[in-house]
């Protein structure tokens, strides 16, 4: 596109960028201007000089046609100014850019200054009481009216070059058009405006705008590029002239103005994935030359996924060395994510939609922290693509499950999960029968052996959660307060937790471990007395603490945590998970130690 305005060498150019909403055209626009401004001119060839204009900014707040007027008018005598020449021209043609927009001539619709057909504004006016004085004869109201008519009109012709104006509409846009053009030949510039936002304005600003830019269309060393949504560009135009439903007819306004039409092209799963990533990098703790250095790695290497280049974890990691664990973890989320963003139809590639997702997946996250729920983020983020994309009934149901399920895992999902990742054909019933859906279940990780409810619980916006601990006693909710804001009081509160249901000290455990997964070292942390004094009460959450316990990884496990669960019942199969892991020498010794003393009960 930058090579079309460059080319042209005067000759005017009007380009479209179009596209839906959220897939680039912004960035686009600023990417035209950014290659064009790079080239370099040849001695003898005219500057560039841009003007940025969004409609949307003057949306009810100023006339869209004098607006855009205004701001050509404005940056040309600023040039003048700079150039010392032509500064005459430029401040007549900004008073008679004030002139039309006092006389309400930038009101008048193109087509009716083409038909000739009546004004309005205050040429209208004048026009009128000459109307009036040929039908009625000077009077004495007629006078007063005239008299105050010829004030304003002189008014606001004050200070033009030319005395005594013709008023005459189209004679007064011609008279704009040649000294618009004179101007810019005597600067020896292109301008270049650059329209952006239109498809947000509503159709009566819209249709303004575009008749402002066929004020200034086709007129020598002049480029316009115009960033629109087509659909939306239609549904004005059928607005604006009495619903009209010939798309013919339709298209062929916004067609006449476009010389060069350009689609904004949808991205794959590579430039998804790519995005994705070069969004994380931008947020990470990484200096801004490295930063840098990882943007022009990537972008490189999508200039030849056409020969099989992936851009993926592995290749980003080969960018810099070391890359922050956190980052790798987010790569590999864009790894996962990627191909169920580029085809999923609500969002299907457009980078608005897949970063206000990954910004809702931070600040869930971010949720997640401040309440003390350990949440994986895969899981949430599965969670949220299932609640912005599939359907609302049988996101109800899921959390329903969960809801109903005593370990919060939503098991009836094992099957159907199964399946499609075999790539079996899946009849499910109704409202999960979407292909959605089956896209949905092949998305790691799966779901139905992964305790839900503390991503829900972060995740929820639609429907309202209801879990287990919603259905403890006073007594059961009042000490699993205690134990999480108060963990190392846990052993005086064991003669009240033997008094609870053992129901209700499963919901109890299931707490606790949530906030537990969030400890990065396991030394003795206070949640785990909470957790022990639990287990002590009642035996089976010991059970439940000792897998937890065994599934944690090697380098954090402390050599203190050894003599602080040698003793309980459930401690020998743990010390000997651990003895297996790659675990620090000064476990393995505190392990051998406990062994050798016969400190482990049997």
């Amino acid at each position: 596109m930058a090579e079309i305005v460059v080319q042209a060498r005067g000759r005017p150019v009007s380009i479209g960028v179009s596209g839906s909403w959220g897939i680039g055209k912004s960035s686009m626009i600023k990417l035209i201007r950014a290659s064009v401004a790079a080239r370099p001119l040849p001695a003898g060839e005219r500057q560039f000089v841009f003007v940025e204009f969004n409609a949307w900014l003057y949306q009810g707040y100023d006339d869209a046609r004098a607006a855009l007027m205004d701001v050509i008018a404005s940056k040309l005598e600023a040039e003048a100014a700079a150039r010392a020449t032509a500064v005459d021209k430029t401040k007549a043609l900004l008073k008679r850019v004030n002139w039309l927009r006092a006389a309400k001539l930038v009101a008048v619709p193109a087509i009716s200054l083409a038909l000739g057909l009546p004004p309005t504004g205050l040429v209208g006016d004048v026009i009128g009481l000459g109307r009036r004085a040929f039908d009625e004869g000077l009077g004495g109201n007629l006078a007063k009216d005239a008299e105050a008519a010829a004030g304003k009109v002189a008014d606001a012709a004050g200070g033009l070059l030319d005395p005594k104006p013709d008023e005459s509409p189209p004679k007064q846009i011609q008279a704009l058009r040649d000294s618009f053009e004179d101007i810019l030949e005597e600067l020896g510039i292109t301008l270049v405006v650059l329209i952006d936002d239109l498809d947000r304005c509503l159709p009566e600003t819209t249709i303004s705008t575009l008749e402002a830019i066929r004020l200034f269309l086709f007129l020598k060393n002049t480029a316009f590029v115009i960033a629109a949504d087509n659909d939306m560009i239609k549904h004005a135009v059928r607005k604006h002239f009495g619903g009209i439903q010939d798309d013919l007819l339709v298209t062929n306004y916004f067609d006449k103005l476009i010389q060069v039409p350009i689609r904004v092209p949808p991205l794959g799963t590579q430039e998804v994935r790519a995005y994705m990533m070069l969004l994380f990098v931008e947020n990470s703790v990484l200096d801004g030359e490295i930063q840098e250095k990882i943007r022009v790695g990537i972008c490189n290497q999508l200039r030849r996924t056409w020969e099989g280049k992936r851009v993926d974890r592995a290749f980003v990691q080969t960018l810099h060395d070391p890359m922050p664990d956190e980052l790798i973890g987010k790569f590999d989320t864009a790894d996962r994510l990627a191909p169920l963003m580029t085809t999923a139809s609500g969002i299907a590639g457009n980078p608005r939609l897949i970063k206000r997702f990954l910004n809702a997946l931070s600040i869930r996250m971010s949720i997640s922290t401040a309440q003390g729920v350990g949440v994986d983020e895969a899981v949430l983020a599965k969670l949220m693509l299932f609640e912005r994309l599939g359907d609302t009934k049988a996101y109800a149901s899921l959390i329903s499950a969960v809801g109903a399920s005593e370990s919060g895992k939503p098991a009836f999902l094992g099957e159907w999960e199964e399946a499609a990742n075999a790539g079996k054909e899946l009849d499910l019933p109704s409202p999960w029968n979407a292909p959605f859906v089956r896209e949905w279940l092949t998305l790691p990780p799966a779901l139905a052996e992964v305790d839900l409810r503390g991503a829900l619980y972060v995740s929820r916006e639609h429907v309202a959660l209801v879990t287990s601990e919603d259905r403890l006693s006073s007594e059961a909710a009042e000490l699993l307060t205690a134990l999480l804001q108060n963990p190392e009081m846990a052993a005086r509160l064991k003669p009240r937790l033997q008094t609870v249901q053992r129901l209700e000290t499963a919901v109890i455990m299931d707490r606790l471990l949530e906030k537990a997964r969030q400890e990065q070292e396991w030394g003795v942390p206070p949640i785990l007395e909470a957790c022990l004094a639990l287990s002590e009460v009642d035996p089976p959450q010991g059970s439940r603490l000792a897998a937890f316990l065994a599934e944690r990884p090697a380098a954090q496990v402390k050599p203190n945590i050894v003599p602080k669960i040698a003793d309980q019942p459930w401690a020998r199969g743990v010390l000997e998970k651990w003895d297996g892991l790659d675990v620090s020498r000064p476990v393995k010794t505190a392990i051998k130690r406990t062994f050798e003393n016969g400190n482990v009960a049997i």
